[in-house]
């Protein structure tokens, strides 16, 4: 069950926006939604999408959460950039480098996913719109499951951001 409270930061912070490029399976993005639900994270998904939103596997899995959920839908990741310039980006990757127990969140980041297929793109780690950043795991493991990686990049953004 957990603690249940009216908010899970202060009045003047912003949480964060979790953005999902590409994603590829319905009960993975419904999961994310829900935690989005559940923490007042905004969720942002780039096309194009491995589904419809009108999938019922997407909607299974959030539940009836998603009249809560801040949704947005861009058709491809330069309308996101173009929407979104000045937002602070961390670009999650298990080819980075950098480790998000290193990375210091702030209000208002977004926190970028690729499809479970291929992760984010070269042409996207590379394009100059954010820190490629990891979740540290175990040596030889290809990588954690989107919504379960998401999971554990938010709460450590919150965790961060409730000082």
């Amino acid at each position: 069950m957990g603690v249940r409270i009216d908010s899970l930061l202060p009045s003047h912070v912003l949480p964060p926006t979790l953005v999902l490029v590409s994603p590829q399976i319905p009960p993975n993005t419904g999961n994310i939604a829900r935690l989005c639900a559940c923490t007042g994270c905004r969720l942002i998904l780039v096309e194009p999408l491995g589904f419809s939103i009108a999938d019922k596997d997407l909607k299974r899995a959030g539940l009836d959460y998603w009249d809560k959920v801040f949704l947005k839908l861009y058709p491809s990741w330069d309308a996101y950039i173009e929407k979104h310039r000045d937002a602070r980006r961390w670009l999650f990757s298990a080819r980075a480098s950098a480790s998000l127990w290193d990375a210091q969140f702030s209000s208002d980041d977004h926190l970028v996913f690729g499809s479970e297929t291929q992760g984010l793109s070269e042409a996207v780690l590379s394009g100059g719109h954010g820190q490629a950043i990891t979740i540290p795991m175990l040596a030889d493991r290809r990588s954690l499951n989107l919504s379960t990686a998401v999971g554990i990049a938010s709460y450590e953004a919150l965790r961060q951001l409730r000082g």
